[in-house]
């Protein structure tokens, strides 16, 4: 009986101990799953297999699971700047890519650039917690296109001194792109503006020197090279014929007519006052004469009369005499006032030559401020002037004094009592 209650006292003991030992297990579990959270919440968010740099050959597919250090059903991926075709699962972080040729055919990618794609990852629950990172993808290809340069101007072009040109140089880009461009000449050149990369312009404008007069070639040919090269110098050139002839400097030879007409001026201006005195000397010479021809002429008539209608035996001897004395004026007159016929001849070809120097400087005169026939006339006008210096040689030129004024000679060279006088006569 004792030993029943004993064994009876040792059970109920046991329960009762197995009750409390499962009360403090279940509170014990419960105490480290919530230290356990908390310790998990605690952990700072990473990727924990990021690969910053992606290199991708044409025609491949990119698959790449970025993983976190925490429960991947409490966070979503997102994209904030990738390039054409790359895709980023929300749920698991897959990155997904597939390198289509018509993605560089098209222009939307390239080979050799570094493109950025930016990235994150962010909790569902706390808004604060996520990490933004980025990742580098580089395209490349086997294939390599060459980059082309292309000038916008023909390849042969025509021009003359003084002209100018101006072209840009484009490229083609291919596999790799053009960094730097180099320019030859096959003539040294000067005042241009140099192209050294895409899009630059060539400008220059031809000196009229180009072509100098000792030059045995009426044209010559510039040549202009340019070559392009990428970083790994794989070159191609573009050529540019320049094919150049003599040209007219306009504002220089505007200048140089402008100087020898004022030369012809003043050499006809002179022309005309030594036309004007060589004309008053003849003119006060004539009178002369005819004062020495009415003198000899009235002292012969005077003479006649007295010797036939006098009176008085010395009346009709002065009258015998006056016939005698008019005779002799006549040597007389051409010691002191001989006839001039070689100031005559004169005065007229100096009349001839200055007409002629004026009509010369009109025909002559420029039309507009680019008159192509500009060298001609110059020409012209100094040949005709060099003639009439030397048709001229031997004249003494006369030179303006205070009291004789270029409108007096010009009055005196237009009168038509002198026209007339001067005017060629013919028989």
């Amino acid at each position: 009986m004792k030993l029943k209650v004993l064994l009876s006292f040792l059970v109920v003991m046991f329960l009762h101990s197995s009750l409390q030992a499962q009360d403090s297990l279940h509170v014990h579990k419960a105490d480290s799953t919530i230290s356990y959270q908390d310790s998990l919440d605690a952990i700072k968010l990473r990727i924990i297999n990021m690969n910053p740099y992606f290199t991708l050959h044409v025609d491949s597919v990119l698959q790449y699971g970025f993983e976190i250090n925490k429960p991947a059903k409490n966070y979503y991926w997102y994209l904030k700047n990738a390039p054409v075709g790359v895709k980023l699962d929300k749920n698991n972080g897959q990155l997904y890519f597939k390198a289509e040729k018509s993605y560089f055919k098209s222009g939307k990618l390239k080979y050799d650039v570094q493109y950025k794609v930016e990235m994150g990852v962010q909790s569902l629950i706390n808004p604060l917690e996520k990490v933004d990172t980025f990742c580098t993808i580089v395209f490349y290809s086997t294939e390599i296109v060459a980059s082309k340069l292309k000038p916008t101007i023909s390849n042969n072009l025509t021009l003359e001194e003084g002209d100018s040109v101006k072209f840009r140089i484009q490229c083609d880009e291919g596999t790799f792109p053009t960094e730097h461009i180099t320019m030859y000449t096959n003539i040294p050149i000067a005042n241009y503006t140099s192209v050294k990369k895409c899009d630059d312009e060539f400008e220059w404008m031809v000196p009229y020197d180009f072509i100098r007069d000792n030059d045995t070639a009426k044209q010559k040919q510039l040549v202009l090279r340019f070559i392009g090269a990428d970083k790994f110098y794989n070159r191609d050139t573009a050529e540019v014929k320049l094919f150049i002839r003599p040209g007219i400097d306009y504002p220089t030879q505007y200048q140089l007519h402008k100087r020898v007409s004022n030369e012809v001026a003043t050499y006809v201006a002179q022309l005309k006052l030594t036309f004007f005195v060589i004309s008053r000397n003849i003119k006060k010479n004539k009178s002369t004469r005819v004062g020495f021809d009415i003198t000899s002429s009235t002292t012969a008539l005077a003479g006649t009369a007295l010797s036939t209608a006098g009176e008085s035996t010395s009346t009709k001897n002065v009258g015998k005499i006056l016939p005698s004395v008019g005779l002799t004026l006549v040597p007389v007159k051409e010691a002191v006032a001989p006839n001039k016929v070689q100031e005559q001849n004169t005065a007229t070809q100096v009349r001839s030559v200055a007409k002629r120097l004026e009509y010369l400087v009109s025909e002559n005169a420029l039309i507009g401020s680019r008159d192509v026939t500009v060298q001609a006339k110059i020409k012209k006008m100094q040949d005709d002037l060099k003639a009439a210096r030397l048709q001229l040689v031997d004249l003494p030129l006369v030179e303006f004094d205070e009291n004789l004024t270029l409108e007096q000679v010009e009055k005196f060279f237009t009168d038509p009592k002198v026209n007339k006088k001067y005017k060629l006569k013919v028989n």
